[in-house]
């Protein structure tokens, strides 16, 4: 039998076109839901955003027909606006003016009215409400359409293989068909590997002890990496993961527009990001960028950047301390001699800014643009929802090149989660891509203090 879903706000929030996504069953909106998007839509950011193009939705169908009646939806099913169940009871702990336990009243009259064998659903990204829906015996459920599975988010962006004797020197100069490698089990049987395109293999010789060889997936084959050699202003790899990443981060964009990098804090997702993009903008221009934009999104900082005294760049000020962070390391090389001369190394930043070399957004301002020749920084993108990331993915422009650098299991903003933030949405989906190369950084490869490797284990 055809369910009943109740809509909460939060989901059409974090997609307006959710009311597309539930098949052919009846959606019902509560009156409150609506107040709630108007009182959204002329906000700044995201939120107002999704609320105004909800609200255009609802308005394409109210042309329609009658809302309060139900009208068609695209996908087969109906969508209807349902005035409160005034007359519905709650228990004295849920007061009637709070806009959430206005909606558990729709859901309990409709579920009070319901025929036989008819669900009624709550679909609400609040976990709360679903825990107070739970206690008036409701049934709630979280919004998942664009919810990844486990197993997508287990995708390492690497791999382990075996490669001939005799395709190792063919390798070293040209690469190996893909169909030439192998993969064994612990009973000792052999497999063929399956990897996706521009994932990253570490190879070792069947026949020898030899060093592993290291190549990339395109097309049918496997590629040794371009860049394995270099080093981008003076910084050189410390492990496997920042071999891979400086490999994905150097290709140019007309070969690979989008890089994706996931792994914990210490990583050096940034500072390898920033050290690749002032080797190819600063150090070396090559003409290929011109220019480094930063952007870190930031929960409260989307919502409340109208109220933040100053212009934009006093406004995104305290989110790039960390960006200003790593390009003092980067800049300033020598360990043993870093922070002699402070006043020297601050000028340098200044002049990079100044210069236009390094320019930092906010979300909201990147978000709408069409972005040419630029090396594009998004980080912290855990905190970005799928539609943020298909809204800076669709507007790249010529010769961008855009790098999502995050940690899935550091989520800051409500609603969103390992599941359903936007860097594992992207991660998903562009799995496989020509276009695009991706990589998981592991725990081991954490390069900050021996405190902060020690936590990593014992935390």
């Amino acid at each position: 039998m055809k369910k009943t879903y109740v809509i909460d706000t939060n989901v059409l929030i974090q997609n307006p076109d959710a009311l597309h996504c539930f098949e052919d069953n009846t959606l019902i909106l509560p009156l409150v839901v609506v107040e709630e998007l108007d009182g959204l839509k002329k906000n700044e950011g995201e939120n107002g955003s999704n609320a105004r193009s909800a609200v255009r939705i609802l308005e394409s169908y109210r042309n329609k027909g009658d809302l309060l009646k139900g009208v068609k939806l695209e996908q087969g099913g109906t969508l209807r606006i349902e005035k409160n169940f005034k007359d519905v009871e709650l228990p004295p702990d849920l007061p009637d003016d709070k806009a959430d336990n206005r909606i558990l009243k729709v859901c309990l009259g409709l579920f009070q009215q319901r025929k036989r064998g008819q669900q009624i659903v709550l679909v609400t990204k609040d976990i709360v409400l679903r825990l107070k829906a739970q206690i008036l015996g409701l049934r709630a459920e979280d919004f998942t359409t664009e919810q990844i599975s486990g197993d997508d988010n287990m995708y390492s962006g690497r791999s382990q293989a075996y490669i001939p004797e005799d395709q190792v020197k063919l390798f070293k100069k040209h690469g190996a068909p893909l169909d030439a490698l192998y993969i064994s089990d612990e009973n000792g049987k052999t497999s063929p590997v399956e990897a996706a395109e521009n994932e990253f293999l570490i190879l070792t010789p069947d026949q020898s002890s030899g060093k592993t060889l290291l190549g990339r997936v395109t097309g049918q084959k496997v590629v040794p990496l371009r860049y394995k050699k270099t080093k981008p202003y003076g910084i050189k790899p410390q492990n496997l993961g920042q071999y891979f990443m400086q490999e994905a981060l150097m290709l140019p964009a007309k070969e690979i527009p989008l890089v994706i990098i996931k792994g914990m804090a210490g990583t050096a997702k940034t500072f390898y990001s920033l050290a690749v993009g002032m080797e190819k903008v600063y150090n070396n221009p090559s003409g290929e960028y011109r220019r480094i934009i930063v952007c870190r999104p930031n929960a409260q900082f989307d919502d409340d950047i109208g109220f933040l005294p100053g212009g934009e760049k006093e406004k995104i000020a305290p989110l790039m301390r960390p960006i200003i962070d790593n390009l003092e390391q980067i800049l300033d090389s020598d360990e043993e001699k870093r922070y002699e001369d402070e006043e020297a190394l601050r000028d340098k930043i200044q002049e990079i800014f100044e210069r236009g070399i390094i320019q930092t957004e906010a979300l909201n301002f990147i978000r709408g643009r069409s972005i040419v020749g630029t090396y594009l920084i998004i980080d912290e993108a855990q905190n970005m929802t799928p539609n943020q990331v298909k809204g800076i993915i669709t507007r790249a422009g010529k010769g961008t090149k855009i790098i999502l650098l995050g940690d899935p299991l550091q989520i800051d903003k409500p609603f969103l989660d390992e599941k359903t933030n936007g860097l594992s949405y992207a991660a998903k989906y562009m799995k496989g891509s020509p276009y695009c190369c991706q990589l998981t950084l592991s725990a081991e490869e954490c390069e900050r203090s021996v405190l902060a490797m020690d936590a990593i284990t014992r935390l």
